[in-house]
């Protein structure tokens, strides 16, 4: 059985490293080719003013299952890869790590953060950086 992890060693790799970005990817892709699954990468934005953004990306690890990860691109821009899980899937996951978020670190005004939804499936041609970077990240 292939593995599925990534291509190069995690632990060699800074996790602000871009190929561990790529690499993240490439696990999706590779479940969608061979394994017939869908998954989705989440771009996640906070206000520039946002000081919980960095403690919500990091709760939002911590809750994370195995096989999903997140990337760190800056302090306010972060790229949650989730396996096996549909666009509405997705949607639903993240709604409720924002609300028990909320809950649990209250505060006068809940953090923002736009939200952008790339899948990568069965029927998707390869899928990039290129393309998925600008998709998950563009404000609507």
């Amino acid at each position: 059985m292939r593995d599925y992890m990534f291509s190069t060693n995690p632990s060699n790799l800074d996790p602000s490293d871009p190929r561990r970005l790529r690499d993240l990817l490439g696990k999706l892709t590779r479940l969608a080719e061979e394994k017939q699954l869908r998954s989705v990468v989440v771009g996640m934005v906070g206000s520039d003013s946002d000081a919980l953004m960095p403690e919500m990306v990091d709760f939002i690890e911590s809750a994370l299952r195995v096989e999903d990860s997140i990337f760190r691109i800056t302090r306010d821009r972060a790229a949650l890869f989730l396996a096996d899980v549909d666009r509405v899937s997705a949607q639903q996951i993240v709604e409720r790590l924002l609300a028990d978020f909320a809950a649990r670190f209250p505060t006068r005004r809940s953090p923002e953060v736009s939200l952008g939804y790339f899948e990568v499936g069965p029927a998707t041609s390869v899928a990039t950086l290129k393309d998925v970077l600008p998709a998950v990240f563009s404000r609507n």
